[in-house]
């Protein structure tokens, strides 16, 4: 039977993890609370790798007062030494007599390790509350861990018609002011942020993050150019902003790519006569992106969709009509030719966005 209570604090523990959204990849987002005589007296959340984990920070506020008390933590408490000890042991030391976990631990380091030191100790523990919403929370963390692979989002912004530009090429802005500061959250939360050439070469983008109340995190810009033509006078290349990484095939020219690495950005060879991203998701899962939002035309939409890269859709849609046997679309290529091979999406939201309509959903695979 669900116990209310034990809701009501492990919710309190998901609300703390998210304070940390966007910095602590490649570790995931971690909350703690802890309780006693059924009122909280601390709580603490993971904030960046390698330093103290959510447990840690509340034992540290709990003080003496943890002993007997109740931990309500969102992923189960490590058991290995990393960068910092085991949460496991130090709840154990601290004298808790309950921890309830919304869920286990997928890491194979972990892996149930973190629960049985804590049930040798005596200690009493429940699993799996809120454990839909503690996957959610970490649906980045989740894949990265268990395939090795970044959790890929496709961000599109179009208009009601299903354009995303003009006939005549013109694309800003199709979307409001609101969609678009929305847009520079997204990029606050993923690690690395991904254009084809063409985007990149048509617009200049410097595809940083800018926030009206508070200093952004600048995801790991990737450009897909598989001849190497980025033009080396581009943001991408010059304004020092954040790391940039170009991923080419075979066929882009020696002395371009040097040229690239001597200018200071990343060169990844993945494929010979184009960029085979699945390669390039790979090297960049190992580098710890652990996740890419895609801003790219529709020929590199299609081409991840195609190859079932995608993880999660986030589209802008505009009150506008647009119109245009030519004018582009989110997803181009050469298109799915039968409905039932057509890309599905599950656990659809919908939310107004100052008059855009904003829908998110997750692929289904």
């Amino acid at each position: 039977m669900i116990d209310v209570q034990d809701e009501l604090f492990m919710r309190e523990a998901l609300r703390v993890a998210r304070n940390a959204a966007g910095r602590t990849s490649p570790n995931p987002l971690v909350g703690a609370v802890i309780v006693r005589d059924g009122r909280i007296i601390a709580q603490g959340w993971h904030r960046k790798a390698g330093t103290p984990h959510a447990e840690i920070h509340a034992l540290n506020m709990a003080g003496e007062l943890a002993r007997g008390a109740t931990v309500y933590v969102t992923l189960e408490p490590c058991s290995h030494y990393g960068r910092t000890g085991p949460c496991a042991k130090a709840l154990v030391e601290a004298g808790v007599a309950r921890v309830v976990i919304a869920m286990t631990d997928p890491n194979p380091k972990v892996a149930g390790n973190g629960i049985k030191i804590l049930e040798d100790a005596g200690i009493q523990v429940e699993t799996g509350v809120l454990r839909e919403e503690a996957v959610k929370l970490n649906e980045v963390f989740l894949k990265w861990i268990t395939e090795k692979m970044p959790f890929v989002v496709m961000k599109t912004a179009m208009s009601l018609d299903g354009k995303i530009a003009t006939a005549t090429g013109q694309s800003q802005w199709i979307t409001n002011e609101k969609s678009r500061e929305y847009t520079h959250l997204l990029r606050d939360t993923y690690d690395g942020i991904m254009v084809g050439i063409n985007t990149a070469i048509k617009d200049n983008p410097s595809l940083t993050t800018r926030l009206k109340d508070r200093p952004g995190k600048h995801p790991v810009r990737i450009v897909v150019d598989s001849k190497g033509r980025l033009p080396l006078d581009s943001k991408l290349v010059t304004d020092g902003a954040a790391k940039t990484i170009v991923a080419v095939s075979g066929l882009a020219n020696t002395g371009t790519v040097q040229a690239l690495e001597s200018a200071g950005v990343e060169v990844i060879v993945a494929g010979d006569e184009r960029v085979d991203l699945r390669e390039l998701m790979l090297r960049l899962a190992q580098k710890d992106i652990c996740s890419v939002l895609v801003e790219g035309g529709g020929q590199l939409n299609y081409s991840l969709l195609e190859q079932g890269l995608v993880d999660k859709v986030y589209a802008f849609i505009a009150p506008k009509l647009i119109g245009g046997r030519d004018a582009l679309t989110p997803v181009e290529g050469e298109g799915f030719a039968e409905l039932s091979r057509a890309v599905s999406l599950t656990d659809v939201e919908t939310e107004l966005i100052a008059g855009d309509i904003l829908i998110t959903a997750k692929v289904i695979k």
